[in-house]
């Protein structure tokens, strides 16, 4: 059995076409777009820019911003090509299939469950972590942290997250009870959080002091900052620390920020006119939020100095700045949680959607059990393998510490831009006159340019990251040759 085998692009649109009992379609490009912000601004946009700058970038965070956008616009062009002319749901993974066979197209699918899954495990983590807080730590410990944590101060054990599991739970029943409710609601939380990184912008402009933003690049000869406890951080004790190597080290660490965008595509089987409403979507939600993030970075270290990330706030570093340097708005300081609080929902929503719609495809291939094909008799979701997902994402979510999937959510969607690039130049080689209602400019520069970039992101990636996300693949490829290339519906399709 060849490893390569393909499936036929029109035979996969005329399956979908003719299946009545598919998927509902429901979602226009507004709410494309909607579900786009709702996966992207989130744990990436309050959380990373602070470690970024402190760390890695320093002002130049909004440079950071920027190479990272530019990545995600060479892999979203091709993306929008792809989910215009393949309207399937499945992204990267059904996009694979078609152009580099079989294996390669398991190799994704196993790499998204990497980004969605325990994506959604690890937001939901902190997800239950912002509540506490914006509840003033009346949460008992023993029951919002994993049995792997002991409190410093009282050490106290943990034994269940329950406020991750329980967000969990209600996104995965909205995702059953129906796509097009389920955008409804993330376009909700999309206005609330937008609205207030938006009010951010505005009233921090005021405070911002110019001279902390000079240097713009952390120098060569950067003095080590002094983090108390007699403990010091040396910009040059790494040579990713500073100057530009810093700014591209900090491109890798704010990607995360940009995980999300690809999720749309995964909603194209649901989309009213994917060929015109897919490419908005994509393009349009990378867009917007590609300008916030710049205005929000280079307010947020014009308000701190971006040394101060090192010592101070770690996750709530948004908040720090809003206390320490602007007196008088500790309200905002408060909508700022409530934003990052609706933030998470919002990405753990789409995660969801995702995992669950590249599930369905794989199932429907013979690739993964066929349970996750089941649809609802009602709704028409894969409520099946929404209940199994959360059971598999709630597993980590409750009993995991958040740092079990970290870097690992970046390294998996940066593997499947990869993927997702070169197969727009192999079907532009193989199929140049299928038609495309979105083509990707600039072939082969736009694609070659997304390989390279992300491909650069992934080798700044921490090297036990990558060793990890190494580990991962070697057990998908025993699950392919011990169970899916056996029940392959184009391998069973050969033999008859």
């Amino acid at each position: 059995m060849s490893l390569w085998r393909k499936k036929s692009i029109t035979k996969l649109l005329a399956d979908a076409e003719s299946n009545e009992h598919g998927l509902k379609k429901t979602l226009t490009a507004s709410s494309l777009v909607a579900l786009g912000i709702g996966a992207i601004i989130g744990a990436g946009l309050f959380v990373r820019t602070a470690a970024a700058a402190g760390e890695h970038a320093g002002n130049a965070v909004t440079i950071s911003f920027i190479i990272a956008a530019v990545g995600c616009l060479f892999a979203g062009l091709c993306y929008a090509e792809f989910a215009a002319m393949i309207p399937i749901a499945g992204s990267a993974y059904t996009y694979a299939y078609t152009t580099m066979g079989e294996l390669i197209a398991w190799i994704i699918g196993w790499a998204l469950i990497l980004e969605y899954a325990l994506g959604a495990a690890t937001v939901s983590i902190a997800w239950s972590e912002y509540l506490n807080n914006l509840l003033g730590g009346s949460i008992p410990y023993a029951i919002c942290h994993s049995p792997f944590e002991t409190s410093p101060l009282t050490g106290q054990h943990g034994l269940i997250n329950l406020p991750a599991l329980f967000i969990l739970l209600i996104l995965s029943l909205l995702l059953i009870r129906g796509t097009q409710e389920s955008a409804r609601v993330n376009s909700i939380i999309v206005f609330v959080k937008v609205a207030i990184v938006l009010i951010f912008i505005a009233v921090g402009w005021k405070f911002m002091n110019p001279t902390n933003h000079v240097p713009y690049v952390i120098p060569d000869n950067a003095p080590p900052v002094d983090l108390g406890n007699g403990k010091t951080f040396d910009f040059l004790q790494s040579w990713r620390n500073h100057g530009w190597t810093g700014v591209l080290s900090g491109a890798a660490v704010v990607f995360f920020a940009f995980i999300g965008f690809d999720a749309v595509s995964t909603a194209a089987q649901e989309t009213k006119n994917p060929k015109r409403d897919m490419p908005i979507g994509i393009l349009g939600s990378l867009a917007i939020c590609t300008v916030l993030y710049v205005l929000f970075s280079h307010v947020l270290t014009g308000v701190a100095p971006y040394r101060d990330f090192l010592k101070a706030g770690k996750e709530a570093s948004v908040s720090y700045a809003i206390q320490t340097y602007m007196p008088g708005f500790g309200w905002l300081a408060t909508l700022v949680t409530i934003a990052i609080l609706a933030g998470f929902s919002s990405v753990i929503l789409v995660m969801l959607l995702g995992q669950s719609r590249v599930f369905y495809s794989m199932s429907n291939d013979g690739l993964m059990p066929k349970v996750f094909s089941h649809l609802h008799p009602k709704f028409r979701t894969p409520y099946k393998s929404n209940m199994i997902l959360f059971v598999f994402v709630g597993f980590f979510g409750a009993f995991i510490p958040e740092s079990v999937a970290g870097d690992l959510t970046s390294i998996g969607t940066l593997l499947a831009f990869v993927i997702v690039c070169l197969g727009i130049i192999i079907l532009r080689y193989k199929e140049p006159n299928r038609i495309r209602p979105f083509r990707t400019p600039l072939v082969p520069f736009v694609p070659v340019m997304g390989i390279l970039v992300c491909g650069a992101m992934i080798s700044f990636e921490d090297p036990t990251t990558i060793l990890t996300a190494l580990a991962w693949m070697v057990l998908g490829l025993v699950i392919f040759f011990a169970y899916s290339r056996h029940h392959s519906n184009i391998g069973l399709e050969n033999k008859i």
